[in-house]
């Protein structure tokens, strides 16, 4: 039974991998709009309302260098958060959830395809995406 429980809850985790594997970052793309009024990616991406998004995965929170974070970001990324596709997947769906008092004034992207297919987008610009 314990076996049966274990293999349920590892497939659990591998579907839902598999699921932000299968982001389709020219639809993330156009998600990203959303976001492009507070952070930019790519080559000469800067600080904007927020930071630049280039190698985001594998990143700590509250660490691009010049850029002036919230005490609750950089106190996050203290205490260990660090950007993989699981912890911005949490934080896309609902920022304030995961970090209450974020300064990121976004509400979130509810549908998961949306967090997917940014997720997806935005690994083009990291060099640990997973």
């Amino acid at each position: 039974m314990i076996l049966r429980t274990l293999l349920v809850v590892s497939l659990i985790g591998a579907f839902a991998t598999v699921a932000h594997a299968e982001g389709d970052p020219k639809k993330g793309e156009k998600v990203f709009k959303k976001c492009k009024a507070c952070h930019m990616v790519g080559e000469g991406a800067k600080n904007r309302v927020g930071p630049p998004l280039n190698d985001l995965f594998g990143r700590k929170a509250g660490t691009v260098e010049g850029f002036k974070y919230s005490k609750a970001m950089k106190e996050a990324g203290e205490k260990g958060l660090v950007w993989d596709v699981k912890t911005l997947d949490e934080f896309l769906k609902k920022p304030k959830a995961v970090i209450k008092k974020t300064r990121m004034a976004f509400v979130g992207l509810k549908k998961e395809k949306d967090r997917a297919n940014v997720i997806a987008y935005l690994k083009q610009f990291s060099k640990k995406a997973e």
